[in-house]
């Protein structure tokens, strides 16, 4: 019975802290933003504008809930649905402390990839199920994105697994007890941010929305609470990427004096407060420049460094 109630525990927090911290960073990126660009953020509702969020989600609620009639209904309406379920589900493999996880898999990093694999249906069916121009051409985007990014986010992981000797995301933190993989795998933690961006399909790698080129590109033809669940599904992908840049690179819960779940919040704030201040910084990069960064440079590199760390290891005698 001990055992159903920690795990019951365990899926409550892990479920409710990824939700809660999407909902502030509706209010967090506009006032960082804000701060970023010298101008006022939400400062009318609520002290702080804090509502701000509660105001945003009663619009939303109160939109109306339009499909157009042209569009694949069972489709359209699950295709929301998907990028929250896959994200929600990566965290379950994320330790927010030593023994604190929903399921402690052996190959958690794994786990983590599949789900990003099979998040970016949720954009491809979105786009293709609207039938319009916009949303397709985004959902397209999309799929050739996950492409671009894809693999050399896999590489960029693969000189990590080979140090710590395991892919569970757990041991990969005990791992980096003596030293944060920060240092020797710093190119790995390079690749992995470029390609956490794109995944989270953030500026400058938004290219499935694209405003300017597409109206809003996958999502053009949703309202509401579905357009809601694409906006939460986008601050959740940043959460998690941001947790597992810590949990992979920066010691995740490691830490002097602070109880180790304050640790593993502090760092993955600051990577969220990253991401947030890289969209107020850099200009959209281009369909074709984002194929020739994938291609030409992340992926080269990548290999470099699995091949680097590979040497190293084995001279080593590890």
């Amino acid at each position: 019975m001990n055992e159903i109630v920690r795990d019951l525990v365990h899926i409550v927090v892990m479920l409710m802290i990824p939700l809660l911290i999407a909902g502030g960073l509706v209010w967090e990126e506009r006032k960082l933003l804000a701060v970023w660009q010298d101008r006022h953020g939400p400062n009318r509702v609520g002290p702080f504008g804090l509502f701000q969020v509660l105001a945003d989600t009663v619009k939303l609620l109160f939109k109306e809930d339009w499909i157009p009639p042209f569009a694949d209904r069972p489709v359209f309406v699950l295709s929301p649905a998907i990028i929250v379920s896959t994200v929600l589900a990566s965290f379950t493999v994320i330790p927010l402390a030593p023994g604190f996880a929903v399921q402690d898999l052996n190959i958690g990093l794994l786990f983590f990839l599949a789900m990003s694999s099979l998040g970016v249906y949720s954009v491809a069916l979105a786009g293709w199920s609207s039938r319009s121009k916009y949303p397709l051409l985004g959902g397209l985007r999309a799929a050739a994105q996950m492409l671009g990014y894809e693999v050399f986010m896999g590489l960029s992981l693969v000189g990590v697994v080979m140090m710590a000797g395991t892919f569970d995301l757990g041991g990969i933190v005990e791992a980096q007890r003596g030293l944060w993989y920060v240092g020797p795998q710093f190119v790995g933690f390079a690749g992995f941010l470029v390609a956490g961006l794109a995944e989270t399909r953030r500026i400058p790698f938004d290219l499935p929305e694209a405003e300017s080129e597409l109206v809003a590109g996958y999502h053009s033809e949703y309202s509401g609470m579905k357009f809601g669940l694409f906006f939460i599904g986008e601050y959740l992908g940043i959460t998690l990427i941001s947790a597992l840049i810590t949990v992979l690179f920066f010691g995740g819960w490691l830490g002097p004096v602070l109880p180790p779940a304050l640790w593993f919040l502090i760092k993955t704030l600051f990577f969220i407060a990253l991401f947030i201040l890289i969209r107020g910084s850099l200009p959209r990069v281009r369909y074709d420049q984002l194929m020739a960064l994938g291609w030409k440079v992340m992926l080269p590199l990548g290999l470099i460094n699995l091949m680097v760390t590979a040497a190293i290891i084995l001279a080593k005698g590890y």
